[in-house]
């Protein structure tokens, strides 16, 4: 029997163009937030420490990929079927099925903290580090790998939140993490001089304040959605898995993508040209934020929806989906294209050789924002929303 239904869910609504703006815009608020303190980040590194700190970071960033891959497969998938057995009116179970995805998601971190601290030195040999940036891989790795599980839940509940109808929530969790990691990272980096170690520390304390907030809110709620002793059941992973598989495969590819693009300017460039692709990879992530952001927030309208199978709401909502996300393509693509010099002079004073080979990557890598934004969107329905269209 389904439990009552929770009339005040904000997911029932029918919406309109405003109405999902207004509903998706703390979720977007929160990934250009995301976006913006990761390039400040950056930033303290490229200009407190040193080029070959810069490179370092974007040596394990497929290490990061991996991490945030799992931590989004997870979070988007169990996303999909928690909203959806709310929809349903199932909400026992939905909040049953999400404290299970939240324990396997700690559980996960914690395996990957520890084969990854057990094999790091052949890991960062691997990613292809050279001898000059091997100690600051290390140092950058070891401590970001001590707070692989406070990743995880942090993506697990910035996206959950979103679910329970709380997007506003959310932007709070991902505005307090971004500001405490830039005053972390000033903190250790120019006061303690901790160098890119102070880097890795800001960015991990910056992970468990998404991570605390979201036990304490889910705990202590009495909403439609908290934590309830779980159903052990195999299916629900398994399914969580298969929904957002298209997310990890989305990250794996930035990983290995990252990972070649490493290898050729090691070979050609040397550290220098890993640094400029360090600047062209992150200041990409920033602009694609909007598309992420607004992707994560109407996700669970959308599963929701199809757990209703209410195919006039979804239909809307999916039409509304595709016209926003061609408009931001097309403004996202102009400001990279014609900002793209300003953008690489934050990290690199002109005149150096990071900064040309940057720069000149800027003219050819907007054109990617023409295609990411749907990219990003379909990827984001899942496999039961294709179903669920196929039949409509």
């Amino acid at each position: 029997m389904n439990d009552i239904q929770y009339t005040e869910n904000p997911l029932a609504q029918n919406f309109t163009i405003a109405s999902l703006l207004k509903f998706a815009f703390p979720t977007i608020l929160m990934m250009v937030v995301m976006g913006f303190y990761t390039i400040v980040d950056t930033i303290f590194v490229a200009r407190f420490a040193d080029t070959n700190a810069l490179s370092a970071l974007n040596i394990i960033c497929p290490v990061i990929n991996l991490i945030i891959g799992l931590g989004t497969m997870l979070a988007t998938g169990g996303s999909a079927i928690v909203a959806r057995k709310m929809g349903a009116g199932e909400y026992t179970r939905a909040s049953q099925d999400f404290t299970l995805i939240v324990g396997a998601g700690i559980l996960l971190g914690m395996l990957i903290t520890i084969v990854g601290i057990l094999f790091i030195d052949p890991i960062i040999w691997r990613l292809g580090a050279s001898r000059i940036l091997f100690p600051y891989c290390k140092e950058y790795l070891f401590i970001l790998l001590l707070f692989a599980p406070a990743s995880i839940m942090q993506v697990l509940f910035q996206n959950l939140i979103v679910t329970a109808g709380r997007p506003g929530i959310g932007m709070v969790l991902g505005a307090s993490a971004g500001m405490a990691n830039i005053l972390l990272d000033y903190l250790f980096m120019v006061p303690l001089q901790m160098g890119i170690q102070g880097a890795a520390l800001g960015t991990g304390i910056g992970y468990m304040i998404p991570a605390v907030i979201g036990i304490w809110f889910f705990a202590s709620r009495k909403g439609s959605l908290r934590f309830k002793m779980p159903v052990i059941d195999g299916s629900v992973l398994a399914e969580s898995c298969t929904n957002g598989c298209s997310e990890m495969v989305s990250q794996a590819a930035t990983g290995v993508t990252t990972f070649l693009f490493n290898r050729i300017m090691m070979r050609l460039l040397g550290e220098n040209g890993v640094a400029a692709i360090t600047i062209i990879i992150y200041t990409q992530f920033l602009l694609s934020t909007l598309f992420i952001g607004f992707s994560m927030g109407v996700a669970p309208v959308i599963s929701y929806n199809y757990g209703k199978q209410d195919k006039k709401r979804l239909k809307n909502v999916v039409s509304i989906c595709v016209r926003f996300i061609i408009i931001i393509s097309l403004s996202v693509f102009g400001i990279a294209f014609v900002f793209g010099s300003p953008l690489v002079c934050v990290f690199s004073d002109k005149g150096t050789s990071v900064y040309e080979v940057a720069r000149n990557g800027f003219l050819i890598v907007p054109f990617s924002f023409l295609f990411g934004g749907l990219n990003i969107r379909l990827g984001r329905y899942g496999s039961a929303s294709f179903q669920f269209f196929s039949r409509m």
